[in-house]
């Protein structure tokens, strides 16, 4: 396993280099045929593309079960350089290594334990490794969407959450608007009546704003950058406003973009236009997903693993695959520095969590269509 994260993690990946991909992708699709998967390279339009994984011999007519992850990383090329990979007590360290190189390795070491014991599970293992979900997914979703759409369930391989190693059980939903204010130019000193100022404007929709903000239900509203104007000493003719907004369920989400699109101005003269949704949709604590945290539940006391659950705040596949089947995130390896500098994995929680993943790909099917009335509406 060690040498296996050493060779993807030295393979550094960021999103936002294509060409970067093709050797962190080529050591998987080795591994990925050694373990008996035929492995097809999905191309990117302006990504380095993506893999797709089947049993070489597989059985037709099985239910399907997506293992979901992700090769690229928020490093820039030479990040090594200043964060080398080390072994220091008991941790391993390195660009990329926790988001999300570590799931990977634990992928590839439970399907090779799976064949090396001759262990045909029930539900047939498709892998689906992207490279862009760090950069929100925009060409691999359809992929994602496709698989879950056909799948009995979906672990994806992200990272536990903290040192106590908790499984992703929710997740937020992730919006990204734009506000743009179109005022009026006018010179600051010898007109200002004939201005309509953008700024001022803004300054009142940044506050309406933050006023969504509701932390005891869930809801982050976040202004994270404004621009405008020309000059000091001319009226400002625009202003913009980037905003985060983050919810936990589904009509959070509605409610949010609905009071976003709603903002009125209340400068006179002032136009506001209002651009994007709540793109990322919550993973919520479903029935169906139920089913599958208890089914990994059990499975943790067989081996004395003491499993925990969490909600995130930010957003992964899971979030995606969650609205179409029974969803598992944070199957990954227990660390923590996810972007930061200190990233880290625990050694000794690799094996635990290949055996947890092993088992998992072990079970029989969820047949969650049967065992739910309702099986889309929300707990």
């Amino acid at each position: 396993m060690y040498g296996t994260l050493e060779r993807l993690v030295s393979a550094e990946s960021p999103s936002q280099d294509p060409s970067s991909q093709a050797v962190v992708q080529a050591a998987l699709t080795e591994e990925l045929q050694a373990n008996g998967f035929r492995v097809r390279q999905v191309p990117g339009r302006e990504t380095g593309g993506h893999l797709l994984a089947v049993p070489r011999n597989r059985t037709r007519g099985k239910p399907l079960q997506a293992l979901i992850g992700h090769c690229d990383t928020v490093w820039p090329r030479g990040t090594l350089s200043s964060m080398p990979i080390t072994i220091r007590a008991g941790r391993m360290t390195g660009p990329g290594i926790y988001d999300m190189k570590g799931g990977l390795v634990l992928m590839i070491f439970a399907l090779r334990a799976l064949a090396q014991l001759g262990l045909d599970p029930e539900v047939l293992p498709v892998v689906f490794v992207n490279s862009d979900e760090e950069i929100g997914s925009g060409e691999s979703r359809r992929t994602v969407e496709r698989l879950s759409k056909i799948a009995d369930r979906v672990l994806v391989l992200e990272p536990a959450l903290g040192e106590v190693g908790a499984l992703k059980t929710a997740r937020k939903g992730v919006g990204q608007f734009t506000i743009r204010v179109s005022g009026k130019a006018a010179h600051a000193g010898l007109e200002p009546s004939k201005g309509v100022s953008a700024i001022l404007e803004l300054s009142h929709v940044v506050q309406k704003l933050f006023a969504l903000n509701d932390p005891d239900s869930g809801i982050t509203v976040n202004v994270g950058t404004i621009d405008g104007g020309m000059r000091p000493n001319v009226v400002a003719p625009e202003s913009t406003a980037d905003v985060d907004v983050r919810v936990l369920t589904t009509q959070q989400a509605r409610q949010v973009e609905a009071a976003i699109r709603s903002l009125a101005p209340v400068t006179p003269g002032a136009v506001l236009t209002v651009e994007g949704d709540v793109d990322i949709p919550p993973l919520e604590r479903t029935p169906r997903n139920r089913l599958l945290w208890r089914r990994a539940q059990a499975i943790a006391k067989e081996i004395d693993l003491d499993l925990e659950e969490c909600l995130a705040g930010g957003g992964s596949d899971g979030n995606v695959a969650s609205l179409f089947a029974p969803t598992l995130d944070g199957l990954g390896p227990v660390g923590a520095g996810a972007h930061a500098t200190h990233e880290f994995i625990q050694l000794d929680s690799m094996v635990e969590r290949g055996a947890l993943l092993a088992l998992l790909l072990l079970e029989p099917p969820l047949n969650w269509q049967d065992e739910l009335e309702d099986p889309v509406e929300s707990s």
